[in-house]
């Protein structure tokens, strides 16, 4: 692979998926896309960039993109947000005018294979009797179908497991089938699985008072991450929550977040974004896309 090459990868995946790929990582790149060549025929990457530059290689661009794309996940991964959740944010929306209709959205952006949104699912089922009659939609999203596709099936290994997920909620939740473990039909009927790309326009995905976006922002670049940041404070209800990974923050990205106290990588609008956002989601709501 040519440095003009892997210049036009570079370009290539921030714009198709906001990716950045610092210098230095043609090895990455190499080790993700010679499948990808491979699959289609090809003997190298010089092949490969050439026919991503061909019109009518939309297929080809997919199966570029989604390998790149980042898929580590496991159950209850870092446990702060979790218990996050059960402690901050589910009893303040259980505080809130939502008591009334008892309803709540939460979107898990880049889901990969489906462990973060079914550990909140679990984690819910789990809080039965705080949160029994309440009609919870977790919506959970990713720019790869396959993991998507595993996602929906909920079918993991002994591996997949035993990483993250106490035996007792596996026992509860899992049965075992031949050597793989499928999470119980309930839960799966939980989470709803959409394909999306996080560059593309937020609005039709409606309002959310939880927006889990963990593990995401430190692959973008930091004009995509700011943009990204300000498009989710105008799709987060006015009192509502981000939940952001360990390692990533809104400083010197965002004027729209603020942590909440005592809480790590959780956030919370800021007033004027809260009160921004607040003709947005009354719009949103008379429109019936929440």
């Amino acid at each position: 692979m040519t440095p003009q090459e892997f210049d036009y990868l570079r370009e290539f995946f921030e714009k198709n998926s906001g990716l950045a790929l610092a210098d230095g990582k043609e090895y990455l790149v190499e080790s993700r896309l010679m499948p990808v060549a491979k699959e289609a025929g090809m003997d190298s990457l010089s092949e490969l960039v050439a026919a991503l530059k061909c019109a009518g290689s939309e297929d080809l661009r997919n199966k570029a993109t989604q390998a790149m794309t980042i898929n580590e996940s496991f159950f209850f991964r870092d446990k702060t947000p979790f218990e996050n959740f059960k402690q901050i944010m589910a009893p303040a929306m259980l505080a809130s005018p939502r008591s009334a209709t008892r309803s709540m959205r939460i979107w898990c952006a880049a889901a990969s294979t489906g462990q973060e949104p079914y550990s909140l699912a679990i984690q819910i089922r789990e809080m039965e009797d705080l949160l029994r009659d309440w009609n919870i939609d977790i919506i959970a999203t990713d720019i790869c179908q396959e993991v998507l596709e595993k996602a929906k099936a909920g079918l993991y290994s002994q591996f997949e497991v035993q990483r993250g997920l106490p035996i007792q909620m596996l026992v509860k939740y899992f049965q075992q089938t031949g050597s793989l473990w499928q999470i119980d039909s309930s839960i799966r009927s939980m989470v709803k699985y959409k394909y999306f790309n996080l560059l593309d326009d937020y609005m039709p995905l409606g309002t959310f008072d939880m927006i889990f976006c963990r593990n995401v922002l430190i692959y973008f670049a930091p004009e995509t991450k700011s943009d990204m940041l300000a498009r989710m404070a105008k799709r987060l209800r006015p009192d509502g929550y981000l939940v952001l990974g360990a390692a990533e923050t809104v400083v010197g990205i965002s004027d729209a977040f603020a942590p909440v106290p005592g809480a790590r990588g959780l956030y919370a609008l800021k007033p004027s974004a809260a009160s921004a956002a607040a003709p947005v989601v009354a719009m949103a709501l008379g429109a019936g896309s929440a």
